[in-house]
């Protein structure tokens, strides 16, 4: 029996206080030092791991200021806290051993926009791809791009000084940031702007701090100028942290202490707001996608580039190109980025033009491809192709390929994966091709796979080589090589620190300022925080104190999971591989991941959470010397014991009484997913959380009993072909507010369905479909069996919506075909859900014999519910390897697909339709909406396809009392505001769960996409 994992690190008595004033006192955000919070706290998007000792989330800018003002009380001077955003730093910028101030949870209001003076405040909250949404329709954005941009913060974003593609133009943040609000350490508020240089030497006269502030500021970077001018590098990225060069205006007139701030990474201040300046929307925006027969060819042509005027230049390697390949993601680029006949296209340079003046950018696009074209012709400069991208549209699809790129590296095969740790170094732009091929032959001689893609416009390389970081030779090569890229970079006059922050690199800082200029940034952090308690050991130390700088070879990640045995990685694969790229995060309510942290707004109802928690269980479950593996065995060869059943009994009642066992905090996060499987496919490390929950539940449940309602779900469709054979009778109970009371608080299901009446085969008596066995079809000749098509049921259309299943057989036959329905037999879909792992096997199993022989007729056998065919083809791959056999079950638009020269007559006159995604269908299926949008148009109809999010129903995860008000707030933040905006007689959803959470909440009736072709040719 599974373990009881009774210890979680505890933390001091003095954060216990601390919490504890603290609510005292008026603070009115969340507070939590559970293992599990924390633990979410602990990773961010870089490779170490450093667990807090509690995670607070304030309100407002006054909760900030209660916590900077209590914890200057003398008696919590040993306390270190540290501001955290959407957590997307590669260096570990928001890692801390102390207590977390996580402003991402509730600081997110969009408080002003002045579109005359172009400029927006925000809270620090705010992610940044939220804000160009709400800019947008002003004719704004906020210019500085990143490829995180749909989850990391401003307050992140200022905090790093973040930039990307197009800083060329548009600059970084700290070029974007007009002033900000800042809560120092003690409570005192400091607003920064620019001003002229005497405002700022009359408060540098104030006895307060920010006085203090003002004047240290002020005298240190005015004596120190000249050395700072020659020091710093001329480099448009130029340096994050405590930015001494352009604190005063070149002409020594204007200062602006908000240069101080920007790139801080939170070892100054609390900023909670900050004033923005907008930047106009261009009109006119075009891509040229330039294609090179290697990566040298690419980075050597990018100068080239640059000197046609374009906005900016990205650059994408094969690595990143392939792994893209074999990414959902491709599906959307592929027609943009086709490959040259030929040709092996081993680098992409992808190059933007944008403006207001149509004739200008038509004439740079043309110029360029003009030499472009010479270039092949002459076969120089490596080029062997380009295309033009000139649809918005086409050009957005580009950039989110190029943005997953970060992530897509970290779903390398093998156990080394690409990982950022000398992935944002900065040199001339002039200098890059050759210090790229140094570069690569240091990774080379030590037989290093690595991935590269970057801003070749800016000089700025992420590049991530290969390795494994549960190896311990591997985490010293990692340090290694960091110390020889340092060397290299100022060899050609670059930074380490292009574009990501320092975090734990900082180490190096001392070697690239020198002793003086270095001096002058610990002097600065002086007067801001003179007892290093704001996230120390970044950028640098106060002066007269010891504490050691965070080192690049500290404590990793990898560094736990090695304690994993190899062979639980590999079969926890999904929770293993997170590497915190933390695109679930999205913010963007359309998009499929993850519905359970867009409602709950907690890390730990995330994949990358979910990741974390089961990694932790592995790592804890080993050292008491436990494999799943061993107890999953145990589970199959061991039938039920009233012994078992006793224990079982006995420590669900200790549990319910308090006894602290970690494997709770993991269950509870488990049972928040809706298995949705959209991070299988969504994530770039193809995170499949349904997968190890599955694994996790079976395991729990070896020491804890299951709720009634895990029975009743898990047996389904045992039941349900029992009680369709009197319909009648079992809804007339079910609609009993006694029963629905009972189910409600005894079982915990609310708002059953109800049977379908008549059912499927009453309104089917008769019919042909009923009559043929598959006895009947074996014996028919081959030829004859090409007129038949069969109907493989699922148990909720056939007995709760059995009307789909009978329109989906006219509709077979209207298109020429002779429908036949398969007796029913269980998909087990709600039994991998549940956790009934050996039941589902045995399932799925028996499913599957069936089907494989079947298939030997070689008639197309065909599914209405996208959740439960796509089940055939993922969960019993996994489940059952090579004993699934081969057979294929298609969706209805797959079988319809093949029908393309199918003469029927159109009884319905052309009009418009909407179709509202399955969350699995989509994600799994990225091609399935363009299909069902061809087969409408060949019946002269107009098919919109429209982006939702999740409806919140996902099979029974809506019917389960402790998600009721989840579900609904999940339908609330999609479906239920695009339907209000649509005719609903005309929109359509392939799910059944969607149809049956809309008819629950709208009580309205949506067709199933086949229910309206039949409509339109009947």
């Amino acid at each position: 029996m599974i373990p009881r994992i009774s210890q979680a690190p505890q933390i001091s008595k003095l954060t216990t206080e601390f919490l504890k004033i603290l609510k005292e006192n008026g603070f009115t955000g969340d507070i939590s030092s559970r293992y599990s919070d924390r633990l979410t706290m602990a990773t961010d998007n870089s490779i170490y791991q450093l667990l807090p000792q509690a995670v607070v989330f304030p309100r407002s800018t006054a909760d900030v200021t209660i916590i900077a003002r209590l914890v200057e009380e003398p008696r919590f001077h040993s306390l270190s806290l540290t501001p955290r955003g959407g957590g997307t730093g590669t260096n570990g910028q928001a890692l801390t051993d102390g207590i977390v101030v996580d402003l991402s949870r509730y600081m997110k209001r969009i408080i002003e926009i002045n579109p005359k003076e172009r400029w927006v405040k925000v809270e620090a909250g705010v992610i940044k791809d939220e804000l160009n949404l709400f800019l947008k329709p002003y004719g704004f954005f906020f210019a500085p791009e990143l490829s995180t941009s749909n989850r990391a913060t401003l307050g992140g974003m200022i905090n790093t000084d973040a930039s990307g593609q197009g800083s060329m133009v548009y600059g970084k943040t700290s070029d974007h940031v007009l002033g900000v609000n800042a809560v120092l350490l003690g409570g005192e508020q400091l607003e920064t702007r620019a001003m002229n240089v005497a405002l700022a030497e009359d408060i540098a006269k104030q006895s307060s701090t920010t006085g203090k502030i003002y004047n240290t500021v002020l005298s240190r970077c005015k004596a120190q100028r000249n050395l700072i001018l020659e020091k710093f590098p001329k480099l448009n990225r130029f340096l994050t942290g405590y930015d001494l060069r352009h604190v005063f205006s070149d002409d020594m007139q204007v200062f602006d202490l908000t240069r101080i701030l920007t790139g801080s990474e939170g070892t100054l201040a609390f900023i909670t707001e900050a004033t923005l300046d907008i930047t106009p929307i261009p009109k006119q925006r075009c891509l040229i996608n330039v294609k090179y027969d290697s990566f040298d060819s690419a980075l050597r042509n990018a100068p080239f580039l640059v000197k046609a005027n374009a906005l900016s230049v990205e650059t994408v390697d094969s690595k990143v190109l392939n792994l893209a390949r074999e990414d959902i993601v491709w599906h959307s680029v592929d027609a943009l980025i086709k490959d040259v006949p030929n040709k092996d296209m081993q680098g992409l340079n992808i190059v933007e033009f944008a403006g207001d003046d149509e004739d200008l950018i038509s004439s740079q696009v043309k110029s360029l491809c003009q030499r472009l074209d010479n270039l092949m012709e002459n076969t120089q400069g490596g080029v062997i192709g380009y295309q033009i991208c000139d649809e918005l549209a086409d050009i957005n699809r580009i950039y989110a390929m190029r943005k997953k790129a970060v992530g897509l590296l970290g779903n390398a095969k093998g156990q080394a994966k690409p990982i950022p740790f000398v992935e944002d170094t900065c040199v001339p732009p002039e200098n890059l091709a050759d210090y790229i091929t140094e570069f690569r032959a240091l990774l080379d001689s030590h037989q290093l796979n690595y991935g590269m893609f970057g801003h070749v416009d800016a000089g700025v390389l992420h590049v991530r080589p290969a390795l494994d970081m549960c190896s311990p030779e591997q985490e010293l090569l990692m340090k290694s090589i960091s110390d020889d890229i340092v060397a290299l970079t100022a060899k050609y006059g670059g930074l380490l620190w292009g574009e990501h922050g320092k975090g734990f690199r900082a180490q190096y800082s001392p070697e690239f300022f020198g002793e003086r200029l270095y001096h002058e940034l610990r002097q600065i952090k002086t007067v801001f925080d003179p007892r290093n308690r704001l996230n120390p050991g970044k950028i640098c130390s106060p002066l007269d104190n010891n504490e050691p700088m965070k080192q690049v070879d500290a404590i990793k990640r990898g560094t736990f999971d090695r304690t994993i045995p190899l062979s639980v990685r590999q079969d926890f694969r999904g929770a293993l591989e997170c590497n915190g790229n933390g695109l679930c995060f999205n913010f963007d309510v359309k998009s499929p991941m993850c519905p359970s942290m867009k409602i709950s707004g907690q890390r730990i109802h995330s994949p990358k959470g979910r990741a974390t928690l089961v990694r932790e269980w592995l790592r804890l479950l080993a050292e008491q010397g436990v494999e799943p593996k061993q107890l999953t065995s145990h589970l199959a060869n061991n039938k039920p014991s009233l012994r078992g059943l006793i224990e079982k009994t006995r420590n669900t009642w200790k549990a319910n009484r308090g006894e602290y066992d970690f494997s709770h905090e993991v269950k509870e996060a488990m049972n928040g997913c809706l298995a949705c499987k959209a991070c299988s496919t969504q994530c770039p490390i193809k995170i499949d959380v349904p997968s190890f929950r599955a694994k996790f539940t079976a395991l729990y449940h070896q020491r804890y009993l299951r709720p009634l309602k895990d029975h009743i779900v898990a047996n389904v469709e045992l039941t349900t072909p029992l009680m369709a054979k009197a319909p009648r009778f079992f809804n007339f109970f079910m609609k009993q507010p006694i029963v629905q009371s009972l189910s409600k608080h005894t079982i915990g299901m609310v708002d059953l369905p109800l049977l379908s009446s008549p059912t499927l085969k009453q309104q089917l008596a008769g019919h042909h479909a009923l009559e043929m066995t598959l006895e009947d079809l074996e014996r028919l000749p081959e030829t004859q069996r090409k007129q038949y098509v069969l109907v493989v049921q699922d148990p909720f259309t056939s007995y709760y919506e059995a009307k789909v299943v009978v329109d989906f057989v006219k509709l077979v036959e209207k298109v020429g075909f002779k429908p036949v329905l398969l007796p029913f037999s269980p998909n087990g879909k709600a039994q991998h859900i549940k956790g009934f792992l050996q039941r589902f096997s045995q399932t799925a199993q028996k499913t599957a014999t069936m089907l494989n022989r079947i298939a030997k007729l070689n008639i197309p056998m065909v599914g209405v519910d996208p959740a439960l065919v796509l089940c055939y083809r993922d969960e019993y791959r996994e489940i059952l390897g090579e004993s699934r056999g081969s057979f294929n079950v298609q969706l209805v638009h797959e079988w319809l697909s093949t029908l393309e020269n199918n003469p029927i007559s159109i009884c319905k006159k052309n009009e418009k339709w909407y179709l509202l995604g399955h969350c699995t269908e989509v994600t799994a299926l990225p091609q399935s909406m363009k299909q069902w949008q061809t087969i409408f148009k060949r019946y002269g109809q107009q098919l919109d396809f429209i982006s939702t999010g999740c409806c919140g129903m996902a099979g029974t995860y809506g019917h389960e009392s402790n998600n009721y008000e989840n579900s609904l707030g999940i339908y609330q933040l999609s479906w239920g505001n695009i339907l209000k905006k649509l005719p609903t007689t005309h929109c359509l959803s392939t799910g059944y769960s969607c149809r049956s959470q809309v008819k629950r909440i709208d009580k309205i009736e949506l067709k199933h996409p086949l229910q309206a072709l039949l409509e339109i040719i009947s």
